[in-house]
């Protein structure tokens, strides 16, 4: 049965994938002064693309509001943090990566689904011209990103209940299973309130679409058959 995604919901997930863009490219990328101005400086931070009753979201925009008030000093302290807490000279602060928080070696003794065989079932190559592992924080968001796309593409309602799915077992499984710890490491480590604020969002975040993805669509009856 072919049923158009409800507008409302379609504009929602665009903003979302804008915050998991933005959140991911700060976790992989030492900022630059273009992302200074264009998410601070300009603004867009201060009214994000998405409003929410989650209080871990409300939570998010109260620090990214209260964030980089110094604008002389915030690239250079945000890249002080970007490097204290993910790359650390071997030792960073908070690694945004699930090895470093799950046995991923036990989990796949275990007969569980590595990260990379989620990308793989999707036939997603283009991942290594980030050159970052699988695992990554900013990798997974942006994998979580495609198949939100995807979801948005389908019109027919079977196969969105059927990615609607996938998209809440692999933010459960791969993203959900470490996420709160590497946010309190964040929220304990982090000198500035920017990364405190993203690393909010992206839980945030995460919390809401895995919730959206369970909630069936306006009108939405199941086929039951006999």
């Amino acid at each position: 049965m072919e049923i158009s995604l409800d507008k409302k919901k379609k504009s929602l997930l665009k903003g979302y994938n804008m915050l998991l863009y933005f959140a991911g490219s700060m976790i992989m990328n030492e900022p630059v002064e273009e992302c200074i101005v264009d998410f601070w400086q300009r603004g867009i931070l201060k009214t994000l693309p998405v409003t929410s009753t989650n209080p871990r979201f409300l939570e998010a925009a109260a620090q990214l509001r209260n964030s980089c008030t110094d604008k002389a000093s915030c690239l250079s302290m945000m890249q002080n943090d970007f490097n204290r807490l993910f790359r650390g000279n071997g030792l960073p602060l908070a690694p945004p990566y699930k090895s470093a928080y799950t046995d991923t070696v036990l989990e796949e003794a275990g007969g569980k689904e590595r990260v990379s065989d989620f990308y793989d079932s999707y036939g997603w190559k283009k991942r290594s011209n980030y050159k970052a592992a699988d695992d990554n924080l900013g990798i997974e968001l942006l994998f979580v990103t495609l198949l939100i796309d995807k979801y948005s593409a389908l019109d027919d309602e079977a196969c969105r209940y059927v990615m609607a799915a996938e998209i809440r077992r692999f933010i459960s499984v791969h993203i959900l299973t470490w996420l709160p710890e590497w946010n309190q490491r964040i929220q304990e480590t982090a000198d500035t309130m920017c990364y405190r604020g993203i690393a909010t969002l992206i839980y945030a975040s995460c919390e809401d679409i895995f919730e959206m993805m369970g909630k069936p669509e306006p009108g939405y009856k199941p086929d039951i058959r006999n």
